[in-house]
């Protein structure tokens, strides 16, 4: 088997693989449906009203991160996935029958909206936890960035599929399809063969979010991935926004919408199998991708046509995928075993809690100034992501000069794990890391 795929290798894995790409297939259906509906239906061309939504969505992992976190840790997770994934089937199927019968509202959108947040914010960091319990620590990066290639692939569908079906049959049944499409992954989670899974670490630590706070506060790496993350999250990743209202400028209804939104995955799921085909996550590799997402995002605020955009919006989901899965991948592998589901549950409050910040204000510059305005202010953000970490790597003393090329800088990929961790010495210290079954890569960048 390639090293692109070799956590197919386990059953498990490839189980969820399989029920992971239906569902997201769904999943995208949906949020092309709901984004429209709310922009076009509910609103007249409303993007603050969009970005609103979007904040109600993506809030609550950053309010119950203490919470969701301490879940993922604590209990089975396989478990924990049945009831998330059964709670958003029963809301998807809520929604379609307002939909249908024409009584949906803005303000029930919005509850919606924050109800489907509560579902995710636990079961996001669950996932994400469980994706570690498929496989050996060996093949983990690998299938992260193959879960992120399922998702991306499922983006390549179901934003097209979606605002065909909004066109032809009508937005409700769009979340009846969705609804549908959460049997798959109920069921592979059915399949899934319990004592094939790594077994989770006996070392239990007290202190629930706190201590996963001092964990992340006492590494500089972390600090950075986080920071970076939440810049382009919250100013960078609107693209429901973007998409929608520039689909709008061009004159495109939701069909044109669903086929901008496809188009963004071609870059995401190319991006997401080079990550695949990569032994270890670099934090390098996130401090690039940054940079170009920056770049491309400007330069798709500057495309005069509908298909030039689109052209553009390929470098966009292939430098934004990039950085995610980098960025995930580096913080799974990383980290304590004991405290990986709080941290997680951290990391996923950054990128979806960063939408709160940034989507209202997003919508509010489209609706002041425009939508490329906006598209223009992400781009900023992806720039100033990408000096934030080569500063950094020059301030820890891992990016110098080449002494054989003068003019030629290098990266130091051999830094001791003492300085990669630089834990809290009143948390953590070296009896802490010699227990710790995570072992960290020689390569820290």
């Amino acid at each position: 088997m390639s090293a692109m795929f070799r956590s197919f290798r386990s059953f498990n894995y490839r189980i969820w693989f399989l029920g992971a790409v239906i569902s997201n297939i769904g999943g995208w259906m949906q949020a092309t449906a709901q984004d429209w509906v709310v922009l076009t239906e509910l609103t007249a061309n409303d993007a603050t009203a969009m970005g609103v939504t979007m904040a109600l969505q993506f809030g609550p992992p950053l309010v119950l991160v203490s919470l969701t976190g301490w879940v993922a840790d604590r209990f089975d997770r396989r478990r924990v996935l049945l009831c998330t994934q059964t709670v958003l089937m029963l809301l998807a199927v809520a929604v379609a029958v307002l939909l249908l019968t024409d009584v949906m509202t803005l303000p029930l959108m919005f509850c919606f909206a924050a109800a489907f947040g509560v579902a995710n914010a636990f079961d996001a960091p669950a996932r994400q936890a469980f994706v570690s319990d498929m496989v050996s620590m060996e093949d983990m990066s690998n299938a992260v960035a193959l879960n992120s290639a399922s998702f991306n692939m499922a983006r390549l569908i179901g934003p097209a599929v979606g605002g065909v079906l909004i066109v032809v049959m009508g937005s409700g049944w769009v979340f009846v399809a969705n609804a549908v499409t959460f049997l798959a992954m109920i069921v592979a989670l059915l399949l899934i063969r319990s004592p094939e899974l790594t077994p989770r670490s006996k070392h239990r630590r007290n202190g629930g979010l706190a201590e996963g706070f001092r964990y992340v506060r006492g590494r500089s790496d972390l600090v950075v991935v986080f920071v970076m993350v939440f810049l382009i999250g919250a100013f960078g990743m609107n693209f429901p926004i973007y998409a929608s209202t520039m689909a709008l400028e061009f004159g495109r209804e939701a069909d044109g919408y669903g086929v901008l939104s496809s188009v963004l995955a071609i870059g995401s799921l190319t991006g997401a199998l080079l990550a695949a085909r990569r032994d270890r996550a670099r934090v390098r590799v996130l401090v690039l991708a940054a940079g170009g997402f920056g770049l491309a995002s400007l330069l798709s605020a500057a495309m005069p046509g509908y298909w030039s955009y689109a052209a553009v919006l390929i470098l966009v989901g292939f430098s934004t995928v990039t950085m995610l899965t980098t960025a995930n991948g580096y913080v799974q592998t990383t980290t304590d075993a004991a405290l990986r589901g709080r941290v997680l549950a951290l990391y996923m409050a950054v990128i979806m809690g960063s939408t709160p910040v940034g989507a209202p204000i997003a919508g509010w510059i489209v609706d002041t100034f425009s939508a490329r305005t906006s598209i223009m202010v992400g781009g900023v953000a992806g720039l100033t992501a990408f000096a934030i970490g080569v500063g950094w790597m020059m301030r820890s003393g891992r990016l110098h000069r080449d002494a054989e090329a003068r003019f030629r800088l290098t990266l130091d990929e051999t830094r001791p794990i003492s300085v990669i961790r630089e834990m809290d010495p009143t948390s953590y210290d070296d009896r802490t890391a010699a227990t710790t079954p995570i072992r960290l890569p020689r390569d820290g960048a």
